[in-house]
């Protein structure tokens, strides 16, 4: 076997050897251990040896797995600076308080989640105690991702510290009378405690290392020193499935983000059962942080459990940890001692050796709860070594019980998730436990009762200095009502006045408003370009020699392009984020930039463009999160509709967006026609998100890749209104000629449409005699905003009239709906137009071919416009059927 492994090739085989003598020597050293020792000790020297290479600062390529034990020793922890009882006592409160609440919820049916903060009561409390900065010492305090299903936890705490009643946790996931609290960490629902929405699973960890690298990005723009600020994110193991999670960690490794810190809760377990249950997620999870570059903490094993690695001289002990999956090593959370005995330390003679001398009570404590994750000194000692590290962020891998301290019926069982309460049996268990004076007639009452020391009690006032200490409460969300100056009105007016004879698509429009923005003395620093990768693609490259590409390394190269005019810059103040083909990667630094205002108190303008079918269809959930977190920026899809980039094929034509736009009420959607209507949508999004009165909206504006001369803006009343509202009449019908009577129709159309429709006006008079008044509709979702409150102001007795409805009114003869979307989009604003409606679009898969043979499939080209116009016709009695079949010959329909 050793001969076998000697002599399979390798890569060092084309690597000379000065002194091949040398080398056979280290071999046989190596053969010589393993065949008088064993392999166990050949893999120990090696391992010690290789470890000892990288402490040197030996370039070799690193160790992914170390040992299933704790990175830090015991004789290495740090001391402890705090009070542990006074902290026990604390957290005793907490974890009580915590139950209660979900527990006196269920009678509601309401559920929540009680096993997952009993695991990690420790993990957050210590960090609560020692290490969370506040925001009142000045900076932006740390920024900390809590995990979702803790939250009971988190408001125990809250509860305890005086920040709430008892009657609001009784309101806990009872939000319709507005005083309850949110299910989860949800900042729309309670601004002030709640800064980062986290539940839904994988987002938090990718927001998290977005979140610092964008304090970073400021930092080193000048904007605000935010060097003390540290970003924590609290994780189940769980969780990692998602790829999400794990998804930047190459670029927090890379960036050597040592402002991060991932705490990792190792309870073993999802919401159904084991994580890895015939492997080892720690073992795992270490690997993939180390091979991104990342620094990793394990802290597993509680103190009890020294006496046993005294005791294990062979070194068969941690053999045997590394061995056991994780479905056994839960298994051994819940069985007897005589099971343990057996079953783990039967394996092994050596490990026989030691069970003798170890009591019941000793193996008892070391696999039912002895986890280093429930223990402070270990937990303190872990987040140490992390904030201290220099040049790579951390991940702390906490070994846990989920259930603790909750009782046997809790405690490591797969349905622990789902278990919403305590029995009186359990409670008072949990009492004597916790050592928590609470007298048994306080437990007979119907409901189990919160229970606080009171406002002077020793715990109370420790808690408030620590807090102080740290720079004041956490988690605390901070709103600060910056207004920012209003932008020169000249970029805004270049759009108005047109661009005579040159064609120019509204992707350009767009981009070059926001460049002029961006040279605007006040606030062009603020704006934060955001962009996947294909800058080029929307004619951004004139960004990169003005306001640079940021990377924290600034340019240690010369660009290939660096003798043209429009190189590649990266510079470590470089404006851009370009963040590479990762369109989630890009939401959440724009989610980062969006809610600066609140995070660092420093309003930012992010703007982030990308194809357009890869928005809203590929990250709409964090557009939710977005809004949860009252985000504020504007997101652009480009190349939008579905026949505007036709040789891409059937997954790249966007038809859809401004539907799923629809559903997010923070979402305001626009889809221009013109580049003065894009003009007056920016100038009126920076206002309403920037201005005196900042709204926590975000915009989402569709721009088109087609060249097309763009008029200059109407001079007619209403027509700014209307592009805000979102429809407005762009071009009256023209009399036919010969025709004193002629059939009316009115064309609503969106985005790139629009000049389909204004070709089929032109045949639809000259060849039909047929009068058509053309209007711009910029946002169906407004229109039908907009009408849904009405009606809702109806119901409570006000009389409001819709835009739309009021818009249309007296306009003659039915209405066609025309656009590059699925018909759905247009039809939301229906029901409240008083006309005939009518409505075609882009229904179905996309496909490649020119513009215009995939506008004739759809049915949405000019000529299919004039036969749709002509059958609304036709069946409002205004012209005749013959006249529709007369069409479709003519056209070859």
């Amino acid at each position: 076997m050793i001969d076998a492994i000697r002599n399979r090739p390798s890569e060092l085989d084309q690597v000379p050897d000065r002194d091949p003598e040398e080398t056979a020597e280290w071999a046989a050293s190596l053969d010589a251990v393993a065949e008088a020792a064993g392999p166990h000790r050949a893999t120990y020297l090696m391992r010690r040896t290789l470890e000892h290479a990288e402490n040197a600062g030996l370039v070799l390529p690193k160790l992914l797995e170390s040992d299933y034990v704790n990175s830090i020793p015991t004789a290495a922890e740090p001391s402890f600076p705090g009070d542990e009882e006074m902290e026990r006592r604390i957290t005793a409160w907490n974890r009580w308080n915590a139950a209660a609440m979900v527990t006196r919820g269920s009678r509601y049916g309401l559920g929540g989640h009680i096993a997952t903060f009993a695991s990690a009561a420790w993990l957050y409390e210590t960090g609560f105690n020692h290490f969370f900065r506040g925001k009142d010492a000045g900076g932006s305090g740390d920024q900390l991702f809590i995990q979702g299903h803790a939250s009971p936890g988190i408001y125990a705490r809250a509860f305890l510290d005086g920040r709430l009643t008892e009657a609001q946790l009784d309101r806990f996931r009872q939000e319709t009378g507005g005083d309850g609290l949110p299910s989860y960490p949800h900042p729309r629902r309670l601004p002030w405690l709640w800064e980062f929405p986290t539940v839904s699973m994988g987002l938090g960890p990718l927001t998290a290392i977005h979140q610092a690298r964008f304090n970073r990005y400021l930092h080193h723009r000048g904007i605000k020193d935010t060097s003390a600020s540290h970003v924590w994110a609290f994780l189940g193991d769980g969780e990692m499935d998602e790829p999400e999670s794990t998804a930047a960690l190459a670029l927090a490794g890379r960036e050597g983000l040592d402002n991060l810190t991932f705490v990792v809760n190792c309870n073993l377990q999802r919401l159904d059962g084991p994580v890895r249950a015939n492997f080892k997620i720690v073992q795992e999870l270490e690997a993939q942080f180390r091979a991104a570059g990342w620094n990793v903490v394990k802290a597993l094993w509680g103190t009890a459990w020294g006496e046993l690695f005294v005791l294990d001289t062979t070194g068969a002990l941690v053999r045997r940890l590394r061995e056991v999956p994780d479905g056994q090593f839960q298994t051994y959370a819940t069985r007897d001692v005589a099971y343990i005995r057996e079953h783990f330390f039967g394996a092994d003679p050596a490990l026989v050796e030691m069970a003798k001398v170890l009591t019941d009570a000793k193996i008892a404590d070391c696999f039912h709860a002895s986890r280093a994750g429930h223990e402070p000194r270990k937990v303190y000692a872990a987040y140490r070594a992390a904030v201290e590290h220099r040049g790579a962020p951390t991940v702390v891998l906490a070994q846990t019980v989920k259930g603790h301290t909750l009782g046997q019926g809790f405690e490591s069982r797969n349905a622990n998730h789902q278990m919403k309460k305590l029995t009186g049996k359990e409670f008072r268990a949990m009492r004597d436990l916790l050592e928590l004076p609470i007298p048994d007639s306080r437990l007979d009452e119907e409901l189990v009762p919160y229970v606080h020391p009171g406002a002077d009690a020793p715990e109370v006032r420790y808690l408030h200095e620590r807090r102080a200490a740290l720079g004041g409460p956490a988690p605390a969300r901070r709103f600060h009502p910056v207004a920012l100056p209003t932008p020169s009105a000249k970029p805004f007016q270049a759009l108005a006045k047109g661009s005579g004879r040159q064609e120019i698509a509204t992707t350009m429009a767009f981009i070059r408003l926001v460049k002029d923005l961006m040279r605007q003395e006040e606030t062009g620093r603020r704006w934060v370009p955001i962009v996947p990768d294909e800058a080029r693609t929307f004619g951004m490259e004139s960004f990169f020699p003005t306001f640079g590409i940021y990377s924290p390394l600034g340019q240690n190269y010369d660009p290939v392009d660096r003798d043209q005019l429009l190189y590649y810059k990266e510079a470590e103040d470089g404006q851009i984020l370009n963040e590479g083909i990762t369109e989630a990667g890009s939401m959440a630094s724009f989610t980062a930039a969006a809610t600066s205002y609140a995070t660092h108190g420093e309003p930012m303008i992010p703007f982030y463009i990308f194809y357009a079918m890869f928005g809203w269809q590929r990250t709409a959930d964090q557009m939710w999160a977005l809004a949860d977190q009252l985000g504020r920026g504007f997101l652009v899809g480009a190349t939008a509709g579905r026949t505007t980039m036709t040789g891409e094929g059937l997954q790249h034509g966007d038809g859809h967006s401004h539907l799923i736009a629809s559903t997010n009420p923070a979402a305001v959607a626009y889809d221009p026609a013109f580049a003065y209507e894009i003009a007056v949508i920016v100038r009126e999004g920076l206002r309403r998100m920037y201005g005196p009165h900042p709204e926590d909206v975000f915009y989402y504006l569709t721009v088109y890749n087609e060249s097309r001369i763009q008029p200059p803006m109407p001079d007619g009343p209403g027509v700014e209104e209307g592009i805000l509202k979102g429809l407005y009449r762009f071009r009256q019908a023209q009399t036919p000629p010969l025709a004193a009577k002629a059939p009316r129709l009115q064309l609503l159309a969106s985005g790139t449409a629009i000049h389909w429709v204004l070709e089929a006006q032109r045949l639809l008079t000259e060849d039909w005699g047929v009068a058509a008044d053309v209007w711009s509709a910029t946002s169906w979702s407004e229109l039908r905003r907009d009408a849904l409150e009405c009606d809702a102001a109806q119901l409570k007795g006000e009389e409001r009239v819709p835009y739309v409805t009021r818009a249309l009114a007296g306009a003659p003869g039915p209405v066609l709906a025309v656009s590059d979307w699925m018909r759905t989009v247009p039809d939301q604003i229906s029901q409240w137009v008083p006309q005939a409606w009518h409505s075609i679009g882009t229904d179905g898969f996309g496909l490649s071919d020119t513009r215009e043979a995939v506008r004739r499939h759809f049915g949405v080209d000019p000529h299919s416009i004039v036969v749709a116009a002509l059958s609304a016709l036709a069946r409002s009695g205004d012209v005749k059927s013959e006249t529709v079949q007369e069409a479709r010959e003519r056209y070859g329909l």
